[in-house]
């Protein structure tokens, strides 16, 4: 029996079997497609996203293939410059296309020992106490401890458990395709710059993703499709861009056309039994603000190490569940932020109206620094509730990466994907009991206002203080029992 089958190989699949590898789970990933996509629907890493792969060593990897960008706000087409203090080391989003972000992390799972498999693609699914039997549309059966939807808004993983998907249906319809255009450059980008005054659900961008000549062109629908799964057919495309801009810039050829809406829904529960979502299975919204592949990303980065002690048996009662508790509320802020955008973008006068407003208060710095710590979300704050020890305004934040002792940075120290004790007391707390699970950094410098701060290994902060019992109380809270016996792997990182 397998240990866990992902169902979807897109970004969110991919970090989730990077993930569970750290930890020695096997892993299989079923992807329909038979090769990856060369469209990109995902533009790019923010902030927060940009801190995952550096928590896990692949920073430098989208380094090399990507441009950085600073914009504050990003939202609602109300731009700003980035606010000066904004809670991370990062200060920047990567411009990644969705199919390089894609290669990198299935180079990565491949590396870890995953297996990936193309052109297979589930049918359904059925599960007892024991495990999970999965359906190929061949007739193939699977069967593994635990199953991971995460094949997209459409899911089928979703729809076999009978998750409800409630939401508020699409109102409006944007079309997106790359396009050759034979229209000069500089006709294509006066047209731009007068229709965007009144229609910002408008745009081209030449040259995309580093192709010479193809554009990616965004124009608003004539209407909402009845099924929005049928791409828009050329012909369709150029009769919109004449409706609202007067000409279809010699369109001539499409390598990728696609239609999206503002639809936002989201699954009641991200885990049935031994069935979880993750990523468009568990919500979809519009793509404002350019946070769904991240959100995605993020949900991978938070179940990994929880679904990994499951299969490893040490997980803390609840700890599984805390994947719906941490994640769901996060997905319904972002359904939330996608649909005021989606007003701000509106073309008719109240809309104007508000839009106008929102730039001018966007021009004060605690605003600015709040809307771009939502969108890149190096604002979150998980809600632990009570039990654990320890307590403060850190518990539950992410931690931006710090320079330790010894000129090392904390970020280098997670690549693991193991838990962190940061440690400033001099030694007088201990892991013991837990060193199989957690690292004990002595000495752990002075950018921490804290005298020791215990994080998981997505680097949300569990517990701050300097006493043990309450560190023990919040490693058994997370870590579950202490070993029996010699604890395996290393205590100490000095």
């Amino acid at each position: 029996m397998l240990d866990v089958i992902v169902v979807g190989g897109g970004p969110t699949g991919l970090m989730l079997a990077c993930e569970l590898r750290l930890h020695g789970v096997g892993v299989l990933v079923l992807e329909r497609r038979a090769e990856r996509g060369g469209e990109s629907r995902g533009r790019g890493l923010h902030a927060r996203s940009v801190e995952i792969m550096d928590q896990r060593g692949l920073l430098e990897r989208f380094l090399a293939v990507s441009e950085k960008f600073q914009v504050g706000g990003l939202f609602g087409g109300v731009m700003a410059p980035w606010p000066a203090s904004l809670d991370t080391a990062h200060p920047y989003g990567l411009a990644t296309p969705q199919a390089v972000t894609e290669r990198l992390l299935e180079e990565r799972a491949l590396e870890l020992g995953a297996e990936i498999r193309r052109g297979c693609e589930a049918n359904g699914l059925g599960q007892d106490a024991d495990g999970v039997s999965v359906e190929l549309v061949d007739g193939t059966r699977l069967r593994s401890r635990y199953v991971v939807g995460c094949d997209g808004g459409r899911s089928t993983v979703r729809k076999a458990l009978g998750v409800g998907f409630p939401g508020e249906p699409a109102t409006v319809e944007t079309l997106i395709g790359d396009l050759e255009l034979s229209a000069d450059p500089a006709e294509v980008a006066a047209v731009v710059e007068r229709v965007r005054r009144t229609e910002l659900r408008f745009g081209v961008a030449p040259d995309v993703d580093g192709r010479p000549g193809v554009a990616r062109v965004i124009v608003p629908a004539a209407g909402v499709a009845e099924d929005r799964a049928t791409p828009p057919t050329l012909e369709e495309f150029k009769a919109r861009l004449r409706a609202v801009a007067g000409t279809d810039f010699g369109a001539h050829a499409a390598h990728w056309l696609s239609r999206f809406g503002d639809a936002t829904r989201q699954a009641e529960r991200y885990r049935v039994g031994r069935v979880l979502l993750a990523g468009d299975a568990a919500h979809i919204h519009p793509p404002t603000g350019g946070q769904g592949l991240n959100l995605g990303v993020q949900d991978a980065f938070n179940l990994g190490w929880k679904l990994a002690a499951e299969v490893a048996g040490w997980a803390p009662e609840g700890l599984l569940d805390s994947y719906h508790a941490e994640r769901h509320p996060v997905g319904a802020r972002v359904l939330s932020n996608t649909r005021a955008q989606m007003t701000l973008l509106g073309s008719a006068s109240g809309p104007t109206a508000l839009r106008g407003l929102f730039t001018r208060l966007m021009e004060i710095e605690e605003v600015n620094r709040y809307v771009t710590g939502m969108i890149t979300a190096v604002d979150l704050r998980y809600d632990f509730g009570g039990g654990g020890g320890g307590g403060g305004e850190l518990v539950g934040r992410r931690l931006r990466d710090v320079r330790l002792a010894g000129d090392r940075r904390l970020y280098q120290l997670m690549h693991g994907g193991r838990g962190l004790l940061l440690d400033r007391t001099g030694g007088r707390l201990s892991v013991d009991g837990w060193a199989d699970r957690v690292d004990h950094v002595d000495g752990a410098g002075t950018e921490l206002d804290a005298p020791a701060l215990l994080l998981r290994p997505d680097g949300h902060v569990a517990w701050t203080g300097d006493d043990q019992g309450d560190l023990e109380a919040a490693l058994t809270r997370w870590w579950g029992a202490p070993a029996q016996g010699p604890a395996q792997g290393p205590a100490r990182v000095r």
